[in-house]
């Protein structure tokens, strides 16, 4: 071994005594070098510089926090439906510690549990003649009552509406009843009807580990148990409070409806409890959750957590990015094309820029579920089980494609041309209306889709691959499996060994080539970072 780096060593300075050598003299009669010309340098491709390297931590920068009880009026005559939407800053943030799923048990409570005047059967008789909705939805950071009436029935509904919040009946039968339902939900639901759900739940409570944002919504099994009544009723007034409160209202809205909804809106307490202090989120990065349970197929979900959100410069630019790998339930998404309709490997292929929650009866997410700490995300299911290694790669493999090489002109301008159609579908109610416009408080971004549509005549292919190469890093990525055979999955990932795939029909050669590069590209996982998990344990405490 001496001798060998004595070797390598004299080689070492022989190559550096040949690279310091003089050069013989030239020609003297010789013509001189070509010097480029200074259109000649500027024509040279200049290197790209290399990424930013991705902070070791996303802070808890706060959103804006509008005026106690502002109003938000979005006024339309030709309407003959009033909405009402109420959202409060306060969501599963503020459970306490040991009782995970106390606000949204509270907002239900109350929304579905009657009023002082009315009992959960009467509060659905009363609302049903009246073709009327109520309802109440909680997010990690906001809960909102929404509501909708013809205008001939404005006087009742608004009693109804009001009451639900000022005064809740808050009945002991009732709060047993929904429990029963909020554990069900976890039990039944997550944990056994919807691998979807259960491996985006598993991936928050890998990504946040110890902070507010790690448990489920609907809460833990034990969380749920430890809820009394009297915790509920002090919770309400911790936290649906005036200074947490934003009011809109749209449709037929006149100046006696504002005054007459925001006066009875002033019963509720001034001031709650203080907001929750977020703390900043590490971006550890390559560990992989596999949820155990029996399961045909398999579901994977992967992300990591970013510091864009909504107002980021960088933010509009990402949105058609990742609407170019995948907007949610659409055609036109690279990971619905290459991993489903070319390979048949499954239904979903879809990625996103923020967090998504669908809205019911749509394939649009959600308002007013505004995040401090927003997050990037892949979902992928079902795979066959034999197929979820490759499946995972693929994903990876088409994300970093894109940050490397970016969108050509002819597919970004498909996907602008798209997006100013689509945007447009994303607030065709005034409920979706009235959930922008109370978003944009919170995230300083008034027209926020008019904002939208407005970035996409600036963008360009270029614009979108310098934002890629700042904000998004697959290395970063983190991962949630639901599977049955937990320990295989766990003993290939860790392997890093190939993942051929076979097809039941011949493939086209270009496809089979592709295939090699992706069955043999590593994914950014720590084999020491890969654990298995029951399922009976999701969310159980």
């Amino acid at each position: 071994m001496k001798t060998r780096a004595l070797v390598s060593l004299a080689a070492l300075v022989g190559l550096a005594g040949c690279a310091s050598t003089p050069k013989a003299p030239t020609d003297p009669n010789a013509p001189p070098p070509a010097v480029p010309s200074s259109a000649a340098l500027e024509q040279a491709p200049a290197q790209p510089p290399a990424p930013p390297a991705r902070p070791e931590a996303v802070p808890a920068t706060p959103l804006r926090q509008p005026k106690p009880m502002e109003l938000v009026v979005l006024e339309r005559q030709d309407s003959p439906i009033v909405s009402f939407r109420l959202v409060f800053h306060t969501g599963s943030v503020d459970d306490p510690k040991g009782k995970e799923g106390l606000t949204d048990l509270t907002a239900t409570l109350m929304a579905e549990g009657g009023t002082q005047k009315l009992t959960s059967a009467q509060l659905l008789e009363a609302l049903y003649p009246m073709a009327a909705e109520l309802s109440a939805y909680t997010d990690k950071e906001f809960t909102s009552f929404s509501g909708r009436v013809h205008k001939d029935f404005l006087p009742r509904f608004m009693d109804i509406f009001t009451d639900v919040l000022l005064a809740p009946r808050l009945d002991a039968a009732e709060l047993e009843r929904l429990r029963a339902n909020a554990i069900s939900d976890v039990e039944n639901g997550l944990r056994s009807a919807n691998d979807e759900a259960l491996g985006k739940v598993a991936l928050d409570a890998l990504l946040y580990q110890g902070h507010p944002y790690a448990h489920y919504v609907g809460g833990t099994v034990q969380g749920l148990k430890a809820i009394t009544l009297d915790d509920v009723k002090a919770h309400a007034k911790r936290v649906f409070t005036q200074d947490r409160l934003v009011v809109g209202l749209a449709g037929p809205v006149d100046d006696a409806l504002k005054q007459a909804l925001t006066s009875r809106l002033s019963a509720l307490p001034a001031q709650g409890a203080p907001r929750v202090e977020l703390p900043p989120v590490p971006t550890t990065a390559g560990r992989a959750v596999i949820v155990q349970k029996p399961t045909l197929s398999t579901a994977i979900s992967m992300g990591y957590v970013t510091p864009v959100r909504r107002g980021d410069p960088d933010f509009f630019p990402l949105a058609l990015a990742f609407s170019h790998l995948g907007e949610h339930r659409q055609f036109l998404g690279v990971l619905f094309n290459e991993l489903r309709e070319k390979r048949g490997l499954n239904y979903g292929n879809y990625a996103y820029a923020e967090q998504f929650i669908e809205d019911p009866g749509s394939t649009y997410n959600r308002t007013n579920i505004a995040r401090t700490q927003q997050l990037h995300s892949i979902w992928i299911r079902p795979v066959v089980p034999a197929n979820g290694v490759f499946a995972t790669r693929g994903a990876v493999y088409f994300l970093d494609q894109l940050v490397r090489e970016g969108l050509t002109q002819e597919r970004f301008d498909l996907m602008r041309g798209y997006l100013q159609g689509y945007t447009r579908l994303w607030e065709q109610t005034d409920q979706r209306r009235l959930g922008y416009a109370i978003d944009s408080l919170f995230y300083g971004t008034p027209n926020f889709l008019d904002q939208y549509r407005q970035a996409l005549t600036k963008m360009t292919p270029q614009s979108v691959q310098d934002a890629l190469r700042r904000r998004v890093h697959p290395d970063a990525l983190n991962f949630a499996f639901v599977t049955q055979d937990a320990e295989g999955l766990a003993q290939a990932l860790r392997s890093g060994q190939p993942s051929p795939i076979t097809y039941a029909s011949p493939k086209e050669a270009a496809l089979l080539e592709q295939d090699q590069a992706i069955s043999t590209f590593k994914l950014p996982l720590r084999p020491d970072a890969i654990q298995v998990v029951p399922v009976q344990t999701v969310m159980e405490k």
